[in-house]
């Protein structure tokens, strides 16, 4: 599913003007959709007490309309304004004319009738901000957001829906503010923002519904950022043709372990096959070797004359042994002795090119932080996926930990178009990145992988399918993707909460994961704050314009 910023809502906006359809028109549908939406999650519309929460804009005016459908309904509502709307203003003068009661912020001093409103609400209509500026909250906006808050802690709480976006959240990155919305659903209108799709974002939107506005047909074409889900990624797995065997499926060299980490290579080895690699080989000092020998079976290998960690003398043989695989995977359980960083350069710069694609991991990713200039060490552009968690991300940009975590989506995109390889920033809601632009954000964020070993799966995932053939970004779109699902299915099989994993639990539910995919199943996502988006099939029945549709993508 595409994902917008607020900047790429506007232009889709304006195109749809330059074709024909009035911003007024736009606003109709938009007010119409919200209005249905509260029909939805009230049931009885007649008699039901609806505040309606209007800013200055153009997310103010979808409220207006949305008010007044509902006031044709029979709902009992009330319109409370931020800051008085224009004296013009045709939506505001219909509302009016139903005899809907108006407050503005600025006659309501002590906000004692926006506390009464509130106090009467069964439902909360957030229209104050959506995609606009999120500004920190203060003044009139500030009472209300906190009004508004405490209002939803109160044992007979108000349901709130939110207009596009919950106010006081970013539409670009999902930053929220101590007082955003946090809402039960999100009508987004036309498509989804990334903010919602972001953490702490995607907290705050609840369910979100995607809902048609009148934007022009393939008015999605040109969008650049997916939200994955399981179509988009049933149609990029590698194909299993019947008359395969397992040279179809790729040759695979794993390098990394150390006598600190002897776990790590064989998490990342059987991950690749359990995601469909053909051959998987491992190169890694002799304790590493050991724990997989003995733990996987399948796994062939690369002798090194090395004990404790890689080494220059390690490097030479895993240079010799290159030309005969199609993949390399390097970093996983490496550790940071002295003469890996060494190692680990000498092997990314003098890569063969019978390797079509590589993962660069964990280690190996400190291996690079620590090198000045270290892009030009890397193979050449477009064959790398590189897969580092926020602190990792953090050393190679030399940045904070806390700047990554600020702008994920931006630091990520900056990061695969600089040095010209895909990105896949780790954490929740991992963000895949690649240097034509291309993105895709996981919808999950799951507290279950956060957990040693999980990441040397998720290289081994991409390793596995990028032996299958998947070019680079794709390969860690979908491995992601699988990596969340597999998470939810070893929770489900475990029966576990929200802790208690073990990254090796992952292993058999990967191919589970794929399974789930290829059926064309929703995965259970009780992690993940999303919900359904786009099944919208239960506004057939209701009053105004009928059956609202995502556009499509």
């Amino acid at each position: 599913m595409k994902l917008v910023t607020s900047a790429e809502m506007r232009a889709l906006e304006q195109a749809a003007v330059a074709a024909g359809t009035s911003l007024d028109a736009l606003m109709e549908n938009a007010g119409l959709a919200i209005a249905q939406e509260a029909w939805l999650q009230l049931g009885v519309v007649a008699g039901r007490r609806v505040l309606v929460l209007v800013g200055p804009g153009n997310n103010g005016g979808d409220g207006l309309v949305c008010a007044r459908h509902l006031a044709e309904w029979e709902a009992d509502v009330v319109v409370y304004l931020l800051r008085p709307r224009p004296a013009d203003d045709p939506k505001l003068a219909a509302v009016r004319a139903l005899s809907v009661p108006v407050i503005a912020a600025p006659d309501d001093p002590g906000y004692e009738r926006l506390q009464a409103a509130l106090d009467g609400a069964e439902l909360v209509i957030d229209a104050l901000f959506g995609t606009g500026p999120q500004r920190p909250p203060d003044g009139d906006l500030a009472a209300i957001l906190r009004r508004l808050r405490d209002a939803r802690e109160r044992p007979r709480a108000p349901q709130v829906i939110a207009v596009d976006l919950p106010s006081g959240v970013d539409a670009d990155t999902g930053r929220a503010h101590d007082l955003a919305v946090h809402a039960d659903t999100t009508v987004t209108l036309g498509l989804a923002k990334v903010g919602l799709c972001m953490l702490p974002g995607s907290e705050c939107a609840g369910r979100v519904e995607v809902v048609d506005i009148g934007l022009p047909p393939h008015a999605a074409r040109e969008v650049a950022t997916e939200l994955t889900e399981n179509r988009w990624v049933k149609e990029r797995l590698p194909a299993r043709p019947k008359d395969a065997n397992k040279g179809t499926f790729g040759k695979l060299l794993v390098v990394g372990g150390s006598a600190d980490y002897t776990g790590a290579v064989r998490l990342s080895a059987e991950a690749a096959y359990r995601a469909g690699a053909g051959l998987v080989a491992v190169a890694a000092p002799h304790p590493a070797r050991v724990a997989v020998s003995v733990a996987l079976a399948e796994a062939v290998y690369v002798p090194l004359a090395c004990e404790r960690a890689l080494d220059s003398a390690a490097a030479k043989a895993v240079d010799e042994a290159l030309p005969r695989y199609d993949v390399l995977l390097i970093g996983p359980g490496l550790g940071q002795a002295p003469g890996v960083r060494d190692a680990v350069l000498a092997t990314l710069r003098a890569l063969p090119d019978a390797i079509r694609a590589c993962v660069v991991d964990a280690d190996a990713l400190n291996a690079l932080a620590a090198t000045p200039d270290w892009p030009s060490a890397l193979p050449r552009a477009g064959i790398a996926v590189l897969t580092p968690h926020p602190g990792e991300m953090a050393r190679l940009t030399e940045t904070s930990v806390a700047d990554v975590q600020a702008d994920r989506l931006g630091v990520a995109t900056r990061a695969a178009r600089e040095w010209r390889q895909v990105v896949a920033l780790k954490g929740a809601h991992t963000v895949v990145a690649a240097p034509d632009g291309r993105i895709a954000i996981s919808p999950h964020a799951n507290p279950l992988l956060a957990t040693a070993g999980t990441g040397d799966v998720l290289a081994g995932a991409i390793a596995g399918l990028l032996a299958q053939g998947a070019e680079p970004f794709e390969a860690a779109a979908c491995a992601v993707y699988l990596h969340g699902l597999a998470a939810e299915d070893a929770a489900e099989a475990l029966d576990l909460a929200d802790r208690g994993i073990l990254a090796s639990d992952l292993l058999p539910a990967l191919p589970r994961a794929i399974r789930t995919v290829l059926r064309g199943k929703r995965a259970k996502s009780p992690s993940a704050p999303l919900g359904p988006f786009g099944d919208l099939t239960a506004f057939a029945n209701l009053p105004g314009l009928g059956g609202a549709t995502a556009p499509e993508a």
